[in-house]
């Protein structure tokens, strides 16, 4: 019953996130739809990186929350994936194809074949890739992380939890950012020193933080994050235990 009121609260969230969205002005973004090597055909939004130029972009995979569905993804694009363009990242915001973002197995695989396909392009750089997600986005990009961490710059999740429980080995010495609104509906907030000690004490280099007020689904602090971004950057993930 618990589970229940708490889906029914999420649908709510995800209503009201795509309202707000609605009201922001549109940005440079297509809907593309990519035939991965198996023939799995994957529906994208791709915001490209502004003033890219013929300069091949560091690419970012961003996972919107819920069930993943093409409005959140849209809107996800629109609200996130808009700032990282404006930051110099190609964008690319995957439509799930089974309402459960990109949570298991064969939908982190679905991930890593996007990827595979979208760095045949002349103007995506090769080599490791940023994951990003909003809520259930967030855990399916910590999901993919731990499968082979040494793929990728860092995992930005706001928000995401993780349990006592969850094996985060694999994430040693590997960058997250980390952020929960201090007003979550769901009361992720509650579960901020969990999910802080569950990955710290696997040797995550957590960068985390409870925003004052903030609801389930919020505004990005950019200064904050792009400093971030500007870090991993400079110094890439390369302490992979095996």
């Amino acid at each position: 019953m618990k589970k229940l009121r708490r889906l029914r609260k999420l649908r709510k969230l995800t209503t009201l996130f795509i309202f707000c969205c609605s009201l922001l002005p549109m940005t440079m973004q297509a809907q593309e739809r990519i035939t991965l090597q198996d023939g799995t055909v994957l529906n994208v939004f791709i915001v490209a990186a502004e003033n890219a130029g013929i300069q091949q972009r560091p690419l970012v995979i961003i996972m919107g929350g819920g069930p993943g569905n093409a409005s959140i993804s849209q809107d996800t694009s629109r609200w996130l994936g808009s700032g990282f363009a404006q930051r110099g990242w190609m964008v690319a915001v995957p439509i799930s194809p089974n309402n459960r973002s990109f949570r298991g197995r064969a939908n982190n695989a679905l991930i890593v074949e996007l990827i595979n396909e979208l760095q045949k392009r002349d103007d995506v750089a090769t080599g490791k890739v940023l994951l990003a997600g909003v809520s259930n986005g967030g855990m399916s990009a910590l999901e993919i992380a731990r499968r082979n961490p040494q793929n990728y710059l860092g995992v930005a999740a706001v928000p995401a939890i993780s349990s006592a429980d969850t094996d985060n080995e694999a994430l040693d010495g590997f960058p997250v950012y980390l952020r929960i609104g201090g007003s979550d509906q769901l009361d992720w907030a509650d579960r901020f020193d969990e999910t802080v000690a569950s990955l710290t004490d696997a040797g995550v280099v957590l960068n985390a933080e409870v925003l004052s007020g903030a609801p389930h689904m919020f505004r990005m602090e950019w200064d904050s994050l792009g400093g971030w971004l500007e870090e991993i950057q400079r110094n890439p993930f390369i302490n992979v235990k095996y």
